[in-house]
């Protein structure tokens, strides 16, 4: 396993934080990108935060990283991120840190509190679970998106991303994160496919003591209600949300909600 290299993107705010805008470390699902999947609830969210994303590898600015990767390796990677920017300045003492990631970053988020969970003040994880899908299922999409690419997902991923006429009434917003699926690379793309084979901390829950945020989508067919409710109860400090009109891609659908959310979650 190897840890890849990501990028990170300024979402919101462009002068440093202080102790009244704290640091919030945003990440997007498998095919979707950062900035197409975050950027209206960033804007919602600037008032309260700096919002800083990173794309996984493949997808959006960071780079392709073809080698057998794991969610411990991203989370690896994530940490590596927030204390470069601690030794940078960008994030100034006193300032508080979080974490909000959606599908496979919510179990990043979920890696995040059991390894290094000291780095946050807290973690939300969004439209996610301890464990997702059936791990040969993950094995076979790798093998077939190795061979016939990222745009053979576009039409599946859009029947399960949003919620029932989401995208008729936001053609603009659906189509930019399918359009980031259609430009991932694909080796990347089967790599994390197999990543999130092998992501199973059902057992492990208890063992996280940063407090945490479980928000799901009410529609949401790949990670329901219940498992966000499994995780809030599995942690130390846990709470469950559910938003109404959601599938499986929450600050998208309803960046508004979705920030206030999150805003409440992660009061000073």
């Amino acid at each position: 396993m190897s840890t890849p290299e990501i990028t990170a993107i300024r979402l919101s705010g462009q002068g440093e934080a202080g102790p009244d805008k704290d640091i919030l470390f945003v990440g997007a699902g498998l095919g979707t990108g950062v900035q197409a999947l975050w950027a209206d609830a960033a804007d919602e969210l600037a008032d309260r935060f700096h919002v800083i994303g990173w794309d996984l590898p493949g997808h959006g600015q960071s780079p392709a990283h073809n080698e057998p990767t794991s969610i411990a390796d991203l989370a690896n990677a994530v940490a590596d991120l927030v204390r470069a920017q601690h030794a940078a300045g960008t994030i100034p003492a006193g300032a508080k840190v979080y974490y909000a990631g959606v599908s496979v970053n919510g179990e990043v988020a979920l890696q995040l509190g059991l390894d290094h969970g000291e780095l946050f003040d807290g973690i939300a994880v969004i439209c996610s679970a301890a464990t997702i899908g059936d791990p040969t299922a993950w094995h076979e999409r790798a093998a077939y998106v190795e061979q016939a690419g990222t745009p053979t997902m576009v039409a599946g991923s859009a029947e399960k991303w949003f919620a029932k006429g989401f995208i008729e009434k936001y053609p603009e917003r659906s189509t930019r994160v399918l359009h980031t699926l259609q430009e991932a690379d694909r080796f990347s793309y089967a790599r994390l496919c197999e990543a999130l084979a092998g992501f199973d901390v059902r057992e492990r829950l208890g063992e996280i003591t940063t407090p945490i945020l479980a928000l799901h989508g009410a529609e949401d067919a790949v990670c329901p209600p219940a498992d966000g409710e499994a995780i809030a109860a599995g942690v130390v400090n846990g709470t469950a949300r559910v938003l109404q009109g959601v599938a499986h891609q929450a600050p998208l659908e309803k960046p508004e909600e979705t920030a206030t959310i999150l805003k409440e979650a992660f009061s000073a």
